[in-house]
């Protein structure tokens, strides 16, 4: 995957040596078609996040009835997603460890354990390590060595007590991958 769509820090650590695509046809030289282009982009963004096509497609058609840039709109959605989070302030080194670290109740946001990796972050919410010793042993060890190198500014991390907060909204230059949003919309904007 990370051959065919380049290089996604919320997928994996993991670094290619390789530069041509996979496969047995890897090497050929052909331009892609228009829509092999927006499908790639569209499936940097599934892999990148851990979604499936129905919640990919869920959250466009509810990007589309909000206010402002659809594209724009999508990946603050998809950034404010708890399991993103966790992985943003470092409590986790991807997205899919930190999906296992919510579902297997290692997180509290505001004072009530979240075990939906989908649960979406609002401005002011709360994000700590549960009381138990195991969660705060795996927590600790994953910020020795965080996944992303900046801090985005819309959280806050306390390492002391183990706790992030949400204080404003994502802004696009954060978004760690390197994407053209608007590609990702014209996609759908054939298929819904």
């Amino acid at each position: 995957i990370v051959r065919r769509l380049g290089e996604l820090p919320g997928l994996t650590r993991k670094k290619t040596k390789r530069t041509e695509r996979p496969g047995q046809h890897g090497k050929q030289s052909r331009k892609p078609s228009d829509y092999a282009i927006r499908l790639e982009e569209k499936q940097k963004l599934r892999f990148n996040y851990g979604l499936s096509e129905k919640q990919l497609i869920r959250y466009v058609k509810r990007a589309r009835t909000l206010k402002g840039p659809t594209g724009r709109i999508l990946l603050e959605l998809l950034e404010m997603r708890l399991d993103n989070i966790v992985f943003r302030l470092g409590f986790a080194p991807t997205i899919p460890s930190a999906r296992q670290l919510i579902s297997h109740g290692h997180f509290v946001v505001n004072g009530k354990r979240i075990n939906i990796p989908s649960y979406e972050c609002c401005i002011g919410d709360k994000i700590n390590v549960s009381n138990c010793n195991k969660s705060k042993s795996i927590v600790e060890s994953n910020l020795a060595s965080p996944g992303l190198a900046n801090l985005p500014n819309h959280l806050i991390l306390d390492k002391e007590s183990l706790s992030g907060k949400v204080i404003t909204s994502v802004e696009r230059e954060w978004v760690a991958l390197q994407l053209n949003e608007l590609l990702i919309v014209e996609y759908y904007s054939r298929k819904i």
